[in-house]
């Protein structure tokens, strides 16, 4: 544990502050206002874009400032506005789906620009709840021709798994982007180079005068664990992916036993459930 209060608390959401069904539970929500009541601000870090924050923003009436798309984004809940943007090249975009293809035959694409996303015939992937941010193109070549910043770029294969296609793209695409994954099946998410959920935290930290040892974080997959290393204190669920558990060595309990509450209750002295 931290010897003193932490003055910022970071979080996923994804299998780590939302339960299965997607909604923050009373006993964590209580945390996060007696986090905020404390003076610590709460950054919430996803790979998710802001169209889902803004809904989580609504549901719970939490604000302040959210990393979208692994970093990518820098939001602002409260204007709903995008205060900073670190978009994939076009160009990059266009190679790394070129190699993949070769590498993964019926890999499929999709371009995330954040407020909505474009996708291919081959991306066959698709998102509850997302149905009006969707928009289908006719091809592959389409994707270079939206208008919108590409935020991220994203890559579905039905016949893989997620792991399998980091690997992949590590190997034969290094150095034109960044690659990670969420756990969702077959899903890689591909970012800028040097784009990651850690390196964005920490230049916002930075502008606010916060330390990575006054920084207390929570995660569950490989994209969080750049950010897990990097804080003072990073926990991982105990539903996390084997190789978060391994590498990060404070745990707690699963997202739906309320793991965050959990620890946020111990360091801010507040009532459990």
């Amino acid at each position: 544990m931290v010897a003193r209060l932490p003055k910022l608390i970071a979080t996923d959401l994804d299998g780590t502050l939302l339960g299965r069904d997607g909604t923050v539970s009373a006993r964590t929500l209580r945390a996060l206002r007696t986090v905020v009541e404390a003076g610590a601000d709460v950054v919430v870090v996803t790979a998710r874009p802001p169209r889902y924050v803004d809904a989580l923003a609504a549901a719970t009436g939490l604000g302040g400032t959210a990393i979208c798309s692994n970093g990518a984004l820098v939001y602002d809940l409260t204007s709903r506005t995008v205060i900073h943007s670190r978009p994939l090249a076009v160009s990059a975009a266009r190679t790394v789906a070129t190699v993949l293809s070769r590498a993964v035959p019926g890999i499929g694409f999709a371009v995330e620009a954040g407020l909505r996303v474009h996708y291919e015939p081959a991306y066959t992937m698709r998102h509850p709840g997302d149905r009006e941010a969707e928009f289908a193109v006719p091809s592959v070549a389409h994707l270079w021709a939206v208008e919108s910043p590409i935020v991220k770029l994203l890559a579905h294969s039905a016949e893989h798994e997620a792991d399998f296609l980091l690997t992949v793209a590590e190997r034969h695409a290094a150095g034109h982007a960044h690659f990670t994954h969420s756990g969702g099946r077959g899903l890689l998410e591909i970012s800028a180079p040097g784009v990651t959920k850690a390196d964005t935290l920490s230049a916002l930290c930075a502008t606010r005068g916060i330390g990575a040892d006054d920084v207390v974080a929570f995660g569950d997959m490989p994209n969080d664990l750049a950010i897990l290393k990097w804080a003072g204190s990073g926990y991982a669920m105990a539903n996390a992916h084997p190789s978060v558990r391994a590498a990060v060595p404070r745990h707690t309990v699963s997202n739906e036993e309320d793991g965050v509450a959990l620890v946020l209750e111990d360091l801010f002295n507040a009532p459990g459930a």
